[in-house]
């Protein structure tokens, strides 16, 4: 298991897809993405911090459209993220509100 951010890249991108798969139980919140390099595993915040986020249940189902900002893996052959945001149907979803940001909501 990945634990903290040290698996991940400092540098903050972002990518979109469709949504395969949600979990917002523990220890993190986790949506599946596929966009045309496969599907990617996608962490969240810990469920606290996702539903004080407003991410929850009902407000994304599979088939939607996302946009993730944050940290994809330090290995390149691993389609893994850390999210620090999710967009939604034009709503941003900042699951780490503490953390400083390069990419701002309203992509």
């Amino acid at each position: 298991a990945h634990h903290a951010w040290a698996w991940t890249e400092a540098e903050e991108t972002q990518m979109s897809g469709t949504l395969e798969k949600i979990h917002l139980g523990n220890p993190h919140a986790h949506v599946a993405l596929r966009n045309a390099q496969g599907l990617w595993e996608v962490d969240l915040a810990a469920p606290g911090p996702t539903e004080r986020a407003g991410f929850v249940a009902g407000f994304a189902k599979v088939g939607d459209t996302v946009i993730v900002s944050g940290h994809r893996s330090k290995d390149p052959k691993e389609l893994m993220f850390k999210a620090e945001t999710i967009t939604v149907n034009g709503t941003t979803y900042d699951v780490y509100p503490h953390r400083s940001k390069t990419y701002q909501s309203g992509f």
